[in-house]
């Protein structure tokens, strides 16, 4: 077993919940010498073909890859490996905190081909496919940005890949909503934690709005222009947003838990040309974080 490949303990937490048939009545091979090759390329950012021979053909590694990406198999191995965390109380619900980060984009990953294109795409549109492929251009460069959601063990719960140049306000709902933690015994599954935390970025009357609608408790500071307009309009402007400032010294789990995702050099700079290719990755590295033993709650 090399250094970051997966352990006995994690595999076989991971095994149960791998598809077992690879399509058109064949089965798949050397799953876990495969996972590791992409866990490997995620940890260490280097080309596909540069993969070490004791991972197999690059090939193999790379579409498999590409293909649980494309049909969402990643985003199911999360939401299983996150279920089994909550069965066992190894999820602290008690505070989600939402934050973002940007990443640099490397040249590699600019280029993908158009859909409008003269050459037409051979495969259909896959899940979480961005036309504009999630990439944004400032004065540094190509970059791209992932807003997440983090419980209180420093491990993502949700995602969202966006153009680097995009707010954080309009992308807190869409986070939120992709909080869906199975419950294997039964039951609906768990989409709302006890309580939610953000920086002034999220602060907007449409976020506040939302979280009360649905009764998540939140701590988000409010800015000053937001309280000085609120005050010009008097009654109007509606009530004073609550905030508590030992409740916002929890912050810095989410912030740990980006820390944490780009240990994973393929995440701290993208590489990958489609958005939904790096989505993949990302959630790969947040299936190996939640594989790791973490604290235990209550």
């Amino acid at each position: 077993m090399g250094r970051g490949d997966l352990t006995n303990a994690e595999w076989v937490r991971l095994e149960p919940h791998l598809p077992s048939s690879g399509g058109r009545g064949g089965r798949w091979n050397n799953h876990r010498t495969v996972i590791n090759g992409i866990l490997f390329r995620a940890r260490t950012g280097i080309p596909w073909r540069d993969l070490p021979e004791r991972f197999g053909s690059w090939k193999t590694v790379y579409e498999r890859h590409r293909r649980w990406s494309a049909d969402g198999t990643w985003d199911r191995v999360l939401c299983a490996v996150q279920a089994d965390a909550d069965l066992a109380g190894r999820i602290d619900w008690s505070m989600v905190g939402v934050d973002s980060t940007s990443c640099r984009a490397h040249q590699h990953a600019a280029g993908a081909r158009k859909n409008n294109s003269a050459r037409p795409e051979k495969r259909t549109t896959p899940r979480n496919h961005r036309p504009d492929e999630g990439l944004g251009r400032s004065r540094g460069g190509l970059t791209c940005k992932i807003h997440l959601a983090g419980e209180g063990g420093c491990r993502p719960l949700a995602l969202v890949v966006t153009p680097g140049q995009q707010g954080d306000a309009p992308q807190m709902i869409e986070v939120v909503e992709r909080i869906r933690v199975p419950r294997p015994q039964g039951g609906r599954p768990r989409t709302r934690p006890d309580h939610l935390s953000g920086d002034k970025a999220y602060s907007s009357r449409r976020n506040r709005r939302y979280l009360r609608r649905r009764q998540i408790k939140h701590t988000i500071p409010e800015p000053k222009d937001q309280r000085a307009h609120r005050k010009r309009r008097g009654s109007r402007g509606g009530r004073p947003a609550g905030f508590d400032n030992e409740i916002y010294k929890r912050r810095n789990e989410v912030e740990r838990t980006i820390n944490r995702l780009k240990t994973f050099r393929a995440v701290a700079t993208r590489y990958d040309k489609r958005a939904y290719v790096f989505h993949g990755t990302v959630t790969v590295a947040s299936i190996s974080l939640w594989l790791r033993e973490g604290k235990q709650t209550a």
